[in-house]
């Protein structure tokens, strides 16, 4: 309700297995103990609990009028996570269960449509959807024509494990990624993650550290990751001024040159918008558009919202950087503010 409030929508990742680098990918511990379960493959004892909790969630949000098809902010649902990464491993076990999940989901009758994220396979009506960096590059597309280019997880940075170094993605390239996806008639962009935070506890997987995605826009604390959130900001303002054209216009790409393309959306009422690509990572560009020439930044997209006009340049950085100061609070001296936690081996 408070992200309604807001003005924002929601996709609802139910899962139950969600990963994320979360002890036991999300499931309770004491779901090992439930005699006969395989965990996700076509196992009568874990199906059980996996149609259990994912009809509890549905349910809880349904009576609160919570789905888009109730006037709430909830537009899409996600059931299973990344599954293709270990269905062969199943065999036939594994397809089964793909289509097992689906029917289930479907059959809630939540009134928004169910997405399978890395699922190529993905049973009519759920859609499959892309996971990563590079979707505009990577995504085969959907597996069926009545379903949209959707990414469920651009990954504004990488988790961080004991012993390893912070990934750092620029601006740039986060930036260039998604006018790319959009240009490729991607429809849904979803930032994984856009605000870091901390697994507490013993929250996180054994080998991630606690500070999880702190080189999201929004960082671990939610303060701004300058200039990744400036950046991706004004990138955002400039799609939603022509997104009623990337919508419903008619999608056309054409070259430019070797390393060198563009993209034109067209609508019946005059509406226009370009995307103007430099593939080339080492060299500025000068490209002839509609009889005027633009200059494009090494490995960047311009987008002309009215066929003309700049915008945004993905390589083109305006907002200052930013550095973040830690000053000390509170010294724990004492062991008092301690706590140690040892597992019983059975």
């Amino acid at each position: 309700k408070e992200i309604q409030s807001q003005g924002l929508y929601v996709c609802l990742r139910i899962g139950p297995f969600i990963e994320s680098e979360w002890t036991y990918g999300g499931f309770p511990f004491w779901l090992h103990d439930v005699p006969g379960i395989v965990y996700r493959t076509d196992n009568e004892p874990f199906k059980f609990y996996m149609q259990n909790f994912t009809t509890k969630i549905v349910n809880m949000l349904k009576e609160e009028g919570l789905y888009a098809s109730q006037g709430g902010p909830i537009i899409l649902s996600q059931i299973e996570n990344e599954y293709q990464n270990v269905e062969r491993a199943f065999g036939t076990a594994g397809s089964q269960y793909v289509e097992w999940a689906a029917k289930m989901a479907v059959g809630l009758n939540t009134g928004v449509p169910w997405v399978m994220c890395k699922q190529t396979d993905a049973p009519d009506p759920v859609i499959n959807t892309c996971n990563g960096m590079r979707c505009g590059e990577t995504f085969t597309g959907p597996n069926s024509p009545n379903k949209p280019a959707m990414w469920t997880e651009n990954w504004t940075s990488f988790y961080q494990v004991y012993g390893g170094l912070p990934y750092i993605r620029s601006a740039e390239d986060i930036a260039f990624h998604v006018a790319l996806f959009v240009a490729r008639n991607g429809s849904f962009i979803n930032y994984y993650m856009y605000h870091g935070g901390t697994n507490f506890g013993r929250t996180a997987s054994a080998y991630t550290i606690t500070g999880y995605y702190d080189q999201a826009p929004l960082d671990e604390y939610g303060l701004f990751r300058q200039p990744k959130y400036g950046h991706l900001k004004e990138l955002h303002a400039a799609i939603k001024s022509c997104s009623t054209t990337l919508l419903q216009g008619v999608q056309r790409n054409f070259s430019l040159g070797e390393l060198q393309e563009g993209y034109v959306f067209e609508e019946e009422n005059g509406g226009c918008v370009a995307l103007l690509i430099n593939n080339d990572k080492g060299n500025n560009v000068t490209i002839q558009f509609r009889n005027s020439s633009y200059d494009l930044l090494p490995k960047s997209i311009s987008i002309l919202p009215d066929c003309q006009n700049v915008a945004f340049n993905t390589a083109n950085v305006s907002t200052t950087s930013n550095r973040r100061i830690i000053t000390s609070r509170q010294n724990f001296s004492s062991v008092d503010e301690w706590q140690q936690l040892q597992d019983v081996i059975p």
